[in-house]
């Protein structure tokens, strides 16, 4: 018997999944995050799963983890002190940016600019040059690079970041310096622009390039002490970090390459959903993962994630290929507050985090969080995390009880219930962005919730969308984990091309596109992944000749037959991206900016556990009655063991689903169909009594 390890650590807690690769079955861990060292939450987590499973450790094949290690370093200010190179007359690259200020037209007035990643005292300029063309404007003065790296080694810099001009075009100075680095700084990680991001435009390289020598140091310490601590508790298996862009990656390519990591977290949570929701037959859909701290949203269309080019994380914008997900500060531990000047009730960003916590949960925490009022309404049990945490409702409705006084309303209860309205806006927001705002009718999508806290918001989220069904998963509040197990091993070659469509032939550019995708597929093989089970997908980055932006497109490279069929498609699915956009399309020549090339490895082979058929009389999984407050007023809602669920029950609102790891209340006026692969199917009570009849 072999399992395979899933781990995703978040903001307050760590959650684990073991998964027993021949029947699919599932265990569950959910443990406190330990912030100092998520390397001990893991651990701990480990062992509690493999105790409930009765598994020994040494039969687990691989493990697979979300991390926020790199994610972390960036929104702390703790990265490690970088060096930066680049070209004479380059030196204030950081400095300059892209001139851009958010807000509005006088927002420079109070905007605090954040620090660049590379002080401008740690920054160096070298004579040489490249050309657009890649050819060389001006040879590289190799004296004059080891004057400027010795400034840098009496500096004390833990970190280099090499990013000279063109060095896309021909990568042949910036390896110079890197060599010479090697001597005259031994044992200090250097990143070279041509290597993480041999793409276009300066800034963009740089600051990318930049990011990854400052998270460098910590994610290559933690992923190797990490490794090291799971073969001394037994675990043989390999240890693969999951990337931004939803894709695996050894440990080893994970510390070489941590700017693509910033998003590793989130980028799980959408994997399983996927996974979940082509289980329960639906591929459009959009996700919804509340913890503790924040919410993260994204849009999956025919069960394949929005991708985007650039990935955020607080002030820091990188040009890193990444799952499109949203963030916003809105979880189980925002804080309700009420500001003096306006006297307006408003929830977050600030959260009470794992530490002290909601003022729930008896941890030192006095600020009314959405927890907190989750509570106060009724909505949660006396304990989470499978006992792990004991909910104090006294503590819960004297934190919110401030904001009852502070607001003038009449109840715990009614401020409570605008606190959970509150939140939900907040969140229904971020959901417009990745659907309206990209030119997508939510209505068109079901809507998958999980995360810890994410099923007890998901059917207030369905009413303010319109999407339908809402999907609780199996085990939602390790969702992530179960992402990061059942995703395969990927890697991207890029290359900058500039070239108006009429500079190429199909034959041309397919002799591209393929260059490309032998060097991705060459990573996997690597990484002892079969040549034949691995998958190549294309794209590129298009854009009319004479514009300022590129829209990435798909790439059938098998309309590449030499008759120019296959740059027709090219410019057909850029012009109908673009009307979907804008709602135009130009006669300008079309031109090609980028090419890349993804290679995918095998998805694992888990089985998909099927619940045995039970109609819809749910009565067996009853546990008890309970009082909630819900639409202004008190309600007598049922209480239901999620394990004890056959598929075809019905659970009619309004009722409280509970299991380990997560809680889903379902509204009046709805009801939750459990799915024969485990999932809660909700939807108005109307629509499901017509499926119900279908049926």
């Amino acid at each position: 018997m072999t399992y395979r390890l899933g781990v995703d650590v978040g903001g307050t807690f760590t959650d684990i999944l073991l998964i027993d690769e021949d029947s699919g079955r599932t265990y569950r861990a959910k443990t406190s995050s330990t912030p100092r060292d998520q390397s001990i939450g893991v651990l701990r987590g480990i062992e509690r799963v493999c105790a409930v499973a009765g598994a020994d450790p040494a039969e687990i094949a691989a493990v697979y983890h979300g991390t926020t290690v790199a994610t972390n370093a960036i929104l702390e200010g703790k990265g490690a002190k970088v060096g930066l190179v680049t070209t004479h007359g380059f030196r204030q690259v950081l400095q300059i940016a892209r001139s851009f200020v958010p807000g509005g037209l006088a927002g420079w007035i109070i905007w605090p600019k954040p620090e660049p990643l590379a002080a401008l005292e740690n920054t160096v300029e070298v004579r040489g040059r490249i050309a657009a063309d890649g050819s060389v404007v001006e040879d590289l003065a190799e004296d004059d690079v080891r004057a400027q790296l010795a400034k840098l080694r009496s500096a004390g810099i833990e970190a280099l970041s090499i990013s000279l001009i063109n060095s896309y075009a021909n990568a042949g100075h910036e390896r110079r310096v890197g060599e010479i680095a090697a001597e005259e700084l031994p044992g200090v990680p250097v990143s070279l622009s041509s290597s993480v991001l041999p793409e276009l435009r300066e800034y963009e390289r740089t600051i990318t390039t930049v990011a990854n020598a400052a998270v460098q140091p910590q994610v290559k310490l933690y992923t190797a002490n990490l490794a090291g601590q799971l073969e001394e508790n037994g675990i043989r298996g390999q240890l693969s970090i999951l990337r931004s862009d939803g894709g695996l990656v050894s440990a080893g390519a994970a510390a070489d390459n941590p700017v693509s990591l910033l998003l590793s977290g989130p980028a799980g949570g959408v994997t399983g959903a996927t996974w979940v929701a082509e289980q329960a037959g639906f591929a459009d859909f959009l996700t919804f993962d509340m913890g503790g701290t924040s919410t993260d949203v994204a849009l999956v269309q025919n069960l394949t994630p929005r991708i985007g080019r650039e990935t955020t994380v607080g002030d820091l914008k990188v040009r890193a290929t990444s799952v499109d997900v949203r963030t916003v500060g809105a979880g189980g531990g925002s804080i309700g507050h009420v500001p003096p000047l306006t006297q307006a009730l408003r929830v977050g960003p600030q959260s009470a985090g794992a530490s002290p916590g909601p003022a729930a949960y008896g941890a030192g925490g006095t600020e009314p969080t959405v927890t907190d009022a989750n509570v106060v309404l009724g909505y949660l049990p006396a304990e989470l995390a499978g006992g792990e945490i004991t909910l104090d409702r006294e503590a819960a409705r004297s934190a919110v009880k401030s904001i009852a006084d502070a607001t003038g309303l009449g109840s715990v209860e009614a401020a409570a219930a605008g606190i959970i309205d509150i939140v939900n806006e907040n969140m229904f927001g971020a959901l417009r962005l990745v659907s309206v705002q990209q030119g997508f009718d939510p209505r068109d999508f079901a809507l998958v919730a999980f995360g810890g806290a994410g099923p007890l918001h998901a059917n207030a989220l369905g009413k303010l969308t319109g999407a339908w069904p809402v999907i609780i998963p199996p085990s939602p509040g390790v969702l992530c984990a179960y992402g990061d197990a059942t995703t395969n091993l990927r890697d991207e070659a890029v290359r900058t091309l500039v070239r108006r469509f009429g500079e190429f032939t199909d034959a041309s550019l397919r002799e591209l596109l393929t260059e490309l995708g032998d060097k991705a597929r060459g990573t996997l093989v690597g990484q002892d992944v079969a040549e034949a089970d691995i998958r190549v997908v294309y794209s590129a980055d298009l854009r009319y000749h004479g514009q300022g932006f590129e829209i990435p497109v798909e790439v059938d490279i098998t309309r590449f037959t030499g008759d120019g069929a296959g740059l027709d498609s090219l410019r057909g699915a850029f012009d109908a991206e673009h009307q979907r956009l804008f709602s135009f399309v130009l006669d300008n020549e079309h031109e090609v900016v980028t090419i890349r090339a993804t290679a995918h490895g095998p998805r694992p082979r888990v089985a998909s556990p099927k619940l045995a058929d039970g109609g819809p009389d749910a009565s067996a999984a009853l546990r008890d009655r309970t009082t909630i407050w819900v639409e202004g007023g008190e309600v007598e809602a049922g209480v239901y063991e999620r394990a004890k669920l056959l598929a075809g029950n019905v659970v009619t609102g309004p009722a409280i689903v509970t299991e380990m790891d997560s809680t889903t209340l379902v509204l009046p006026g709805h009801a939750a169909t459990v799915h024969p692969s485990g999932s809660l199917l909700i939807r108005p009570v109307a629509e499901t009594a017509e499926l119900t009849t279908e049926n």
